[in-house]
């Protein structure tokens, strides 16, 4: 798996997010670094919705947080509508954080508990003086009835008096107030009960067409991804792996990780053993040494000697779907002309 390669980048002239070759990278004493994300690349479409998935560790919610500039990216290009984000600082940077925001995997922590509902979600547009402030109060109800919270009932209180649900819908208000172009979804239903998160993964949905927003989605609950991506990217150990529509991801699998990933996942059905599916063994490699040429290789039942000499290159194996492997379970694509 872990590979690199930008083979999969659509026209740049039509994406909203464009993410080239980003590497984020965190000293840690005298042990060296850890490469946390390691040369990955994707882009998103307006409108459309990406999901990053992987098992815990693998770098996506730092993805995330990087096209977000928290942290900065240590090299890399990050572009949203036709701005290269790496290249602000300073005021220019925070003249364009209203474009893009970010609902972070804890509902409740990520809200101020000294401040009131109404003044968490007007935060932004005081910020800015966008209106009046009869303008930004009649803006704040009319965000809080979108996301199912009732303004004249919630406007006065403070987080500590909502469930889980309700704070990651004051979670969303607040983000989609200035109106962003983009929103990153750090894991936001995996704080959650099952019966809460498709309430909130159907607002996300709502609010999406609503406010014509792009999303990029990060979870580690694959059956959560399909049903509210347009395309699904897989990462594993700080690099992307698997890239493709859900649909064509899920029922045909090219990568190897991609394909247990989706093993993993439990049935409801009492009939089945789940110990006879095959399982991934091994321990993941530690980030401070990563394995050779492919990342993903130690653990591979398909490893072979170039697997440890090379890393692979993302190549096509469908329809938009593209895979980072040298030993494929679909057969790649030849590029037009090649034989």
């Amino acid at each position: 798996m872990a590979g690199s390669g930008t083979a999969h980048l659509r026209d740049p002239n039509q994406m909203l997010l464009r993410v080239e070759n980003l590497v984020v990278e965190f000293p840690v004493g005298r042990k060296g670094t850890v490469s946390a994300v390691s040369n990955i690349s994707f882009d998103v479409a307006e409108g459309e919705t990406l999901g990053l998935v992987g098992e815990s560790g693998c770098g996506k919610s730092t993805t995330g947080k990087a096209v977000m500039q928290l942290p900065r990216p240590t090299r890399g290009s990050v572009v949203l509508d036709g701005q290269e984000l790496t290249a602000l600082s300073g005021e220019a940077l925070r003249t364009a954080r209203p474009r893009f925001q970010m609902i972070f995997q804890d509902p409740i922590s990520s809200l101020n508990p000294r401040r009131t509902v109404a003044d968490i979600v007007a935060e932004p547009l005081n910020v800015w003086k966008v209106g009046t402030a009869e303008e930004r109060r009649a803006r704040v109800d009319e965000v809080l009835g979108t996301v199912g919270i009732d303004p004249e009932a919630a406007a006065s209180r403070k987080p500590f008096e909502f469930s889980g649900g309700q704070c990651q819908r004051i979670s969303i208000a607040r983000a989609v107030i200035t109106d962003p172009k983009l929103i990153i979804c750090d894991e936001p239903v995996s704080a959650l009960d099952v019966s809460v998160q498709a309430q909130i993964l159907n607002l996300l949905e709502d609010m999406k067409a609503r406010y014509g927003l792009t999303l990029v989605f990060v979870a580690h609950d694959l059956a959560v991804v399909k049903n509210v991506s347009d395309r699904v990217a897989v990462m594993y150990l700080g690099k992307m792996c698997e890239i493709g529509p859900p649909d064509d991801l899920y029922s045909r699998p090219a990568h190897p990780y991609t394909a247990a990933l989706l093993a993993a996942i439990p049935l409801p059905d009492p009939s089945i053993d789940p110990g006879a599916t095959a399982h991934l063994g091994g321990e993941l490699p530690s980030p401070l040494n990563p394995p050779s040429g492919c990342r993903f290789r130690t653990r591979c039942p398909r490893a072979q000697d170039i697997c440890a000499q090379s890393e692979p290159q993302m190549q096509k194996v469908g329809e938009d779907h593209y895979v980072a492997c040298h030993f494929p379970l679909e057969t790649p694509v030849a590029a037009p002309g090649v034989h």
